[in-house]
């Protein structure tokens, strides 16, 4: 069955519209920036990721939530702590109608908070573009439930488990299961082990989507060490000319490997010992902190040096929380954050330093674009400053890659790996977008391996259509033998989050996870005529009626006598209510047929005159039971007894009447018009339809004044 499921073709004919995966792309389609990527299948919604444009300020920077229900999601899952994947959650949770649930690892949980009050800090912009407060961060914070890596959790038939996916601490990728469909998110991911995160893993499940980063397209990266080596060269010539070497990275992610490398190339160069190295963060002792907590969630280099000393306690390196705490007297290395020049402390120096030529700026990481890192990587000769005038840019420009991204190399054979038959690329612009895509077409066409890629921009929606066959399970006592073909299978068919299983009633409080109840019904109708005639017509309509005494049959301290029809259901009549019976049977489709037929002749011989009369009157036929003459004669009084009630009821309506205590007929006159009144049936004849209509209603109203059906 897994086999034809994976072979989903869209030309199979859509009958339902459950059976459509679809994955839409609120942000990262086409672009770099605000990742939020809508699954909807089998009506199912989770959201993976929700972050924010670096290049953007206030509602511009969102994912198009307006396009979605927030209410309809049922989770969000969120890789890792970068803004651009996680800084609109609080405007999600807090802003929105979103009520589902939120899952991310215990580091990405810890780091959350602090980043993105970090984030609000340094944001240079208005109140009015304000996302969110501080408020809201701490009420969604309290909100979020943080998962381990290889933990399967299971919300409402969605499973997802998470794998490490390297890029930075805490980094996850997701693989989400809904009805046996298995989609496999990488979010951001590195498959290059560095000086402290382990390369990102790959799940041994099979795929049938995979949604894949493409950040670097068909680019590869140099190796790591030539790559170190040249990074180091470049620093040391900055501050031995004398200038200032600013790298403006994210607060937390690449600065840590970045920190690791200065310090051990400064504990290696002595002659550079007097050249300071700050690390400008308000963040930099708490994210220090979880660094430390989360240890062993770091590679065995990394853990080996720990059992020696921290790592992550730094010699030649000084924290700097605040720019008044920095005197700018002479060459040094200053490792600031946001990392992209938005605002904040990177902004600040970079605009003080650009002018002087011995000065040089290091990108270290991937800038979006139309972000001031990404201009500045063009060299132009000038640029606007915060306040609006124009700084001119002398100072040396200069990128090395150090993000966590997999390059085309690492991207292509991952994807080869997974054997997904659809990929979809997000989280790249469209250039390297395209060419990734094409670059993979070209190599599963020249194997004419059927993969289908698929590069969707924001709002377009990818709709994939699996139609597995469904299969139920026999479980419990059932399954203990092998059923035989054409053999007739009687058990319980149970549904639950896309499974079918069979198993017997008394098999479903342990497996199936429910309890069986029985359900007695109960119900109560009024009834004038005589047992006996009762018993006779249901006998004539289901044969042998049995009869006991009531204390008999549930050893009720009531005194009356119980008609049983086909040994499933009680007739029961009170000697004290001998103008009602009560119907009770154990309810199910079977026994509700039959009692809908015993209520229908009981009815039938309630309303029948002729009844009646066969119970008010002396008949020539033997009676079998003792009471009955005592029963004909409760009979005749309640008639009488109405109507003598009915008299007195038309008189205070209509006036002086006529009666008829032969036939238990009343007349009523009103302005000429004649109305007569059965007594006994409780029907009017008259030949004025107005008056007829008039009378008919108060005697209804006389009716259940008389001989109201007590409640249960």
């Amino acid at each position: 069955m897994a086999g034809s499921k994976r072979k989903a073709e869209l030309e199979v004919p859509i009958v339902d519209e459950n059976d459509l995966l679809k994955l839409t792309p609120l942000g990262s389609g086409n672009e770099v920036g605000r990742s939020s990527i809508l699954l909807e299948y089998k009506g199912k919604k989770v959201l993976l990721d929700a972050g924010i444009h670096p290049a953007y300020n206030g509602l511009a920077s969102l994912p198009f939530f307006d396009e979605i229900d927030p209410a309809s999601i049922d989770v969000l899952l969120v890789t890792h702590f970068h803004v651009d994947h996680a800084a609109a959650v609080p405007y999600l949770m807090e802003k929105t109608s979103f009520k589902g649930r939120v899952f991310m690892t215990h580091p990405t949980k810890a780091i959350y908070k602090w980043l993105l009050s970090d984030y609000l800090r340094v944001s240079n912009i208005g109140d009015e573009d304000q996302l969110y407060s501080e408020e809201d961060l701490i009420t969604s914070f309290n909100r979020i439930e943080a998962v381990d890596y290889h933990q399967q959790v299971e919300v409402e038939g969605i499973k997802f488990t998470s794998f490490n996916a390297g890029h930075v601490l805490g980094a996850a990728m997701y693989l989400i299961e809904i009805a046996g469909v298995k989609v496999l998110y990488t979010g951001d991911y590195s498959r290059e082990e560095d000086r402290h995160l382990m390369a990102a893993e790959k799940p041994d499940s099979p795929v049938d989507v995979l949604i894949a980063e493409s950040t670097y397209g068909t680019q590869s990266h140099e190796p790591r060490l030539a790559k170190e080596m040249r990074f180091t060269s470049l620093v040391h010539d900055i501050v031995g000319r004398g200038g200032r070497c600013l790298m403006p990275v994210f607060a937390l992610g690449r600065a840590q490997e970045l920190l690791l490398i200065l310090d051990e190339y400064w504990e290696a160069h002595p002659e550079l010992d007097s050249i300071p190295i700050y690390y400008a963060s308000s963040l930099a002792k708490k994210c220090m902190a979880v660094y430390q907590t989360y240890i062993n969630m770091m590679n065995a280099r990394i853990r080996k040096q720990f059992a020696i000393s921290n790592p992550f306690v730094f010699k030649h390196i000084s924290n700097l929380r605040n720019v008044e705490q920095f005197e700018d007297s002479g060459p040094c290395v200053m490792m600031a954050s946001p990392g992209m020049l938005q605002n904040g402390l990177s902004r600040e120096l970079f605009e003080r330093w650009a002018p002087d030529k011995k000065n040089g700026l290091v990108i270290t990481g991937y800038c979006v674009e139309n972000t001031l890192a990404r201009q500045a990587m063009n060299e132009p000769p000038d640029f606007t400053a915060m306040d609006g005038r124009k700084v001119s840019l002398r100072m040396s420009i200069d990128y090395i890659s150090f993000s966590a991204h997999v390059d085309f190399t690492q991207n292509s054979k991952f994807i080869e790996e997974v054997k997904a038959p659809h990929v979809m690329l997000v989280h790249g612009e469209a250039n390297n977008m395209f060419r990734l895509k094409s670059a993979l077409q070209s190599r599963y066409s020249e194997r004419e391996e059927n993969v289908k890629i698929y590069t969707p921009k924001n709002c377009e929606t990818v709709k994939l259509h699996f139609r597995g066959e469904k299969m139920a399970k026999t479980i419990g006592s059932l399954a203990a033998k092998y059923p035989t073909e054409d053999e007739p299978l009687n058990g319980i068919l149970v549904a639950k989050d896309f499974q079918l299983n069979i198993m017997t009633p008394e098999d479903l409080n342990e497996l199936g996870g429910l309890i069986t109840t029985v359900i007695t019904q109960r119900q109560v109708v009024p009834f004038n005529a005589a047992t006996s005639l009762l018993k006779w017509h249901l006998e004539m309509m289901f044969g042998t009626v049995q009869e006991t005494d009531l204390s008999k049959v549930d050893g009720s301290v009531e005194k009356g006598s119980v008609l049983r029809v086909f040994d499933t259901i009680d007739i029961k009549q009170l000697d004290n209510r001998a103008n009602q019976l009560t119907l009770e049977w154990i309810g199910n489709a079977m026994n509700d047929m039959v009692a809908d037929s015993v209520l229908a002749v009981i009815l039938s011989v309630d309303s029948s005159p002729a009844s009646v009369k066969v119970s008010t009157q002396p008949c020539s036929h033997a009676h079998s039971h003792d009471h009955d003459e005592s029963v004909h004669d409760k009979v005749d009084k309640e008639i009488k007894a109405d109507f003598e009630n009915m008299i007195a009821f038309l008189k205070e309506q209509f006036g002086e009447v006529d009666a008829d205590e032969q036939e238990h007929k009343v007349t009523v006159n009103v302005d000429g018009a004649k109305a007569t009144v059965d007594c006994v049936k409780f029907s009017v004849d008259c030949e004025s339809e107005a008056l007829q209509k008039r009378v008919l209603n108060v005697v209804q109203r006389v009716k259940m004044a008389m001989k109201p059906i007590p409640v249960y």
